[in-house]
C-alpha cells in the first residue's frame, strides 16, 4: 500500500486577488496516487497560505469518501467541508498524450502487454503496482508495473530515458531485468513498462543486514554502467538496492533520474558521490545528508567524519567497508574519470522524445477582445481534448483502502 505521506501532492495555490487579503478566493489542485485523479480544494487564501501545502491534509480527510465523479470541494476557513462539485469544468487534470507503440521505433523489438492483462495485487508507491499476469503460453509472472500518469515535460522525459535505458541495458546480476512494455488496450499506446518483481527487502530497511560482499558488488556494477556503457544512475540510495532473497545479490532499481552521457547529466549526483553517501547512511543509520540539495553536497562531508558509528548488523569490521571505499573513490576520481565515462566504449543512446502527433490539434483557448476565437496547439486540459474527441486514457481508479459505503 501506498505511504499516507505519500499519498498525495499539491501543484501550489491559485488566488485570484492579492493573496494578502484574506477573503481571497484560493483553488488548490491536489493529486491522489492512491486514486490516480486530481481533486480541486477550494478556500480563502486565509486558510491556504502560499507554499504551506495545507490542502493535502485537508483533502486526506475527505479523499476515500468521496464520489469519483466528485471534481471539486469547497471548505471553511476551519478546513470543513463546505461542499462538493460534480462539474468537469472544475477539472484541472492534463491530457497525457501518450505516444503509439507503432510510430516508436527505438521499442519495435520489445515485448509488450495490454494493460488489461495486467492484474493489480499492491501499490507499491507513487506510480509502482504489484501486479500479475499470464504470458502466451500461460505461464504466470508477477512484475512491478511503473507508469506516469501525469503531463509534466520532467515526468514525460524521465519516464521515456528509463523505458528506453533499462529495455537497452544487458542483462546483470546486479540490476533488476526488465520485462515488458505496457499498452492501453484501444489505441495500443504506450503507457508505462513493467520490470521483474524482487520480494526481498530494500537497504532502507535498517534492520536487513549489510554484507561486505554487496560493497563489492556495488562499486563493480557502478564502474560497469560508468566506464563501460556511460550510464550515470544518480540516485544510487539504500531505497533503489535491494537483495534478492534467491540469490542473495544486491539489485539496483529505479533509474528514472538515469544520464546517458552528457544528457540529462546533473551537477552533485554522481555514483561515485552517491555509493559514499549510501555506505555511511547504511553504517550509521545517519540520514540527514538525505535532505541536503545534491549541489550542496560533497563526499568530503562524510568521508572526513573521523569515526562512522555502526548502527546496523555488519559482517565485517566498519574499517574494512571504509578502506575500500577510500581505495576505490581514490581510484575513481584519479585524473580522467570524467572523460572515460563521457567515451564508455558501450555507451547506450536511445532518440529524443518525440513530440505526439495530438498535440498538433488546435483548440480555442479563449477569445479576443472582439470575440474573435484564439486557436492554439500544445498541452491542454484533459477536458479539452475529450471535447476534440481525442482519446484519453482515463487512471482513475477506487481507493485501495477498505471500500466505504458512504459517499458524499
Amino acid at each position: 500500500m501506498i505511504k499516507p505521506q505519500d499519498r498525495f501532492f499539491s501543484e501550489g495555490q491559485g488566488y485570484f486577488g492579492p493573496r494578502e487579503n484574506p477573503i481571497t478566493e484560493t483553488h488548490c489542485n491536489v493529486w491522489d496516487w492512491d486514486r490516480l485523479r486530481m481533486v480541486k480544494v477550494k478556500g480563502t487564501a486565509k486558510l491556504f497560505p502560499p507554499d504551506e501545502d495545507v490542502e493535502v491534509p485537508i483533502l486526506a480527510q475527505f479523499a476515500d469518501y468521496l464520489s469519483p465523479k466528485v471534481r471539486a470541494i469547497t471548505v471553511d476557513n476551519d478546513g470543513l467541508l463546505a461542499g462538493v462539485s460534480t462539474d468537469p469544468e472544475e477539472d484541472d487534470t492534463l491530457f497525457v498524450a501518450y505516444l503509439p507503440f507503432s510510430i516508436l521505433e527505438s521499442l519495435a523489438d520489445c515485448r509488450t502487454i495490454q494493460h488489461s492483462k495486467l492484474q493489480e495485487l499492491d501499490r507499491l508507491g507513487p506510480g509502482v503496482d504489484l501486479s500479475s499476469y499470464e504470458d502466451e503460453f500461460g505461464i504466470p509472472h508477477k512484475v512491478a508495473f511503473k507508469f506516469n500518469p501525469l503531463e509534466k515535460p520532467l515526468r514525460l522525459q524521465m519516464a521515456w530515458d528509463e523505458l528506453n535505458l533499462l529495455k537497452s541495458l544487458p542483462p546483470h546480476p546486479n540490476i533488476v531485468p526488465f520485462d515488458r512494455v505496457v499498452l492501453e488496450d484501444v489505441e495500443s499506446r504506450v503507457i508505462g513498462f513493467t520490470t521483474k518483481y524482487i520480494s526481498g527487502e530494500t537497504l532502507a530497511n535498517p534492520k536487513v543486514p549489510f554484507r561486505f560482499e554487496w560493497m563489492q558488488q556495488l562499486t563493480r556494477l557502478v564502474d560497469f554502467l560508468n566506464l563501460e556503457l556511460g550510464v550515470m544512475h544518480q540516485d544510487i540510495a539504500p531505497r533503489n538496492l535491494l537483495i534478492d532473497p534467491d540469490t542473495h545479490k544486491i539489485l539496483l532499481f529505479d533509474f528514472d533520474w538515469a544520464a546517458s552521457g552528457k544528457k540529462r547529466l546533473l551537477d552533485g549526483r554522481d555514483d561515485v558521490t552517491g555509493v559514499v553517501f549510501t555506505l555511511y547512511e547504511l553504517i550509521t543509520n545517519d540520514t540527514h545528508f538525505t535532505s541536503i540539495p545534491h549541489w550542496d553536497r560533497n563526499m568530503d562531508m562524510v568521508q572526513n567524519i573521523s569515526e562512522w558509528t555502526c548502527n546496523r548488523e555488519l559482517d565485517s569490521d566498519v574499517s574494512t567497508f571504509r578502506c575500500f571505499l577510500n581505495e576505490w573513490v581514490a581510484m575513481r576520481k584519479s585524473d580522467g574519470d570524467m572523460e572515460r565515462y563521457l567515451n564508455a566504449p558501450n555507451r547506450l543512446t536511445w532518440p529524443d522524445l518525440p513530440t505526439a502527433p495530438d498535440y498538433d490539434v488546435p483548440f480555442e483557448l479563449g477569445k479576443t477582445s472582439d470575440g474573435e476565437p484564439i486557436w492554439t496547439t500544445g498541452p491542454r486540459f484533459r477536458r479539452t481534448a475529450m471535447e476534440k474527441g481525442q482519446y484519453c486514457f482515463r487512471w482513475e481508479r477506487p481507493t485501495q483502502s477498505k471500500a466505504k459505503n458512504d459517499t458524499y
